[in-house]
């Protein structure tokens, strides 16, 4: 996706990856996102590999795939990739009902995330800045 705002950043481009509807806490996704949140794009592959955290699966494929976005649409170096912005969203909260003794019911409540990683060029903001 390429998205070039009217603002400060004239030529902005930003290569974008979604991921809805992940079953895990907000607060255990955010962990993770916070340690890679502004890093390069090699470092936080290197990051998320080696995390022992659950939730670092989704977001070394999430990042792997914004780079793919960027290199194959955008013609963009990976090696000059970096991390400009990392979020975590809570989603719908998945209710059941789980059977208990004597007719009774007890809830479960399963939560889910939508997380949402935006990788920018290092070069493309330098020529921007002068």
């Amino acid at each position: 996706m390429i998205n070039r705002k009217n603002s400060r950043w004239s030529t902005e481009i930003k290569a974008l990856a979604q991921h809805k509807h992940i079953c895990m806490s907000v607060f255990k996704a955010r962990r993770v996102i916070d340690q890679i949140r502004g890093r390069s794009y090699e470092e936080a592959l290197m990051i998320l590999e080696l995390m022992p955290y659950r939730a670092s699966y989704p977001f070394l494929k999430l990042v792997f795939s914004a780079a793919a976005n960027a290199s194959n649409n955008m013609g963009l170096n990976k090696a000059n990739l970096f991390i400009s912005k990392a979020e975590v969203n809570a989603g719908t909260i998945v209710k059941k009902l789980r059977p208990r003794a004597r007719g009774r019911s007890y809830p479960i409540k399963r939560p889910t995330c939508h997380i949402t990683i935006i990788l920018r060029d290092k070069t493309k903001l330098v020529k921007d800045e002068s």
